[in-house]
């Protein structure tokens, strides 16, 4: 969608471009996930600073004397912490150089007085369940937290658009601990995701621009094309293009998702013009016979 509207503010914009700007943010996803996981690792790890300061005191609290670094020392972070082949991808990525000590130190110092972890610090042998609870715990925590979003958004300008996606891939991975060497790459996007899908959809709107605006313009009736929102015809057109050309994706998938997008990315009306306008080209669509869906219910 990003792509296609830049296209229409640029129309020297060439396919090849956008198929390149399209290719890019795949992998700027992927290293977002990695920071995500190399930060939300970084804080947990801070446990061991905490621990050493505490034993380091002249004169500690029992508080102090009884504290232990398990956030840092279990076995769930401690396979991330010795993943060398991990490791290897955020040098690849210098994904080191960004993580800030202050931001990792102060969200640690909040997550510090957070019921869920102060009743954890209380248990004399914490399970194998509740070192996953709290690292889970711990994240949640993380993405409510305002400095950690400034932190990630200074670095990767795409974290609005993806955090959805992302937040879903770290709570798999923590769900996931103990970590395997290379764990991470399944969470790579897998190509029916990026070309079959993504790439044909992009290709495929680039091309027929103008024959789905064709399609589309009898069903505005008292509405000039012109007048359209520009996000909500391209959306309009992506529409059209999932309906016709993705046999396997329900209409109902397809209506539900475009109006949903429209509502982040668009006019307070969007939502309600694009279901509109969409059920309109649904039918037309359907009646014409260009909506072929394979399996049964997929065109109701």
């Amino acid at each position: 969608m990003q792509l296609l509207y830049a296209k229409s503010r640029d129309p020297k914009l060439t396919y090849k471009n956008m198929l390149e700007q399209y290719q890019n943010s795949i992998e700027a996803c992927f290293e977002l996930y990695l920071f995500n996981l190399l930060q939300f690792t970084k804080i947990a790890q801070y446990s061991l600073h905490d621990a050493s300061k505490r034993n380091a005191k002249l004169l500690p609290t029992n508080e102090d004397k009884d504290f232990k670094a398990s956030l840092a020392s279990n076995e769930l972070l401690q396979s991330l912490i010795k993943n060398e082949d991990l490791y290897r991808s955020y040098r690849k990525h210098h994904l080191e150089n960004k993580i800030d000590k202050d931001t990792t130190r102060l969200i640690y110092t909040e997550f510090l007085k957070e019921d869920s972890y102060i009743k954890y610090l209380k248990k004399s042998n914490p399970t194998h369940e509740d070192h996953k609870k709290l690292l889970l715990d711990l994240y949640k925590f993380c993405i409510n937290n305002e400095l950690f979003d400034d932190k990630i958004e200074d670095h990767y300008s795409n974290w609005v658009d993806d955090k959805s996606l992302v937040v879903g891939t770290m709570k798999k991975t923590i769900k996931a601990l103990p970590s395997e060497d290379a764990f991470y790459l399944k969470y790579y996007p897998d190509l029916e995701t990026t070309k079959e899908f993504g790439e044909t959809m992009l290709q495929t709107v680039f091309r027929e621009d103008e024959e789905y605006l064709e399609i589309i313009e009898p069903s505005l009736k008292n509405w000039d094309a012109d007048r359209v929102a520009i996000i909500d015809m391209i959306l309009l057109k992506m529409a059209i293009c999932e309906l016709t050309e993705f046999p396997t994706i329900p209409t109902k998938v397809t209506l539900n998702e475009f109006v949903e997008i429209s509502k982040m990315y668009s006019t307070d009306k969007s939502k309600d013009f694009i279901n509109g306008i969409l059920d309109r080209l649904m039918k037309k669509l359907d009646k014409e016979g260009m909506i072929n869906k394979e399996g049964r219910g997929l065109k109701d």
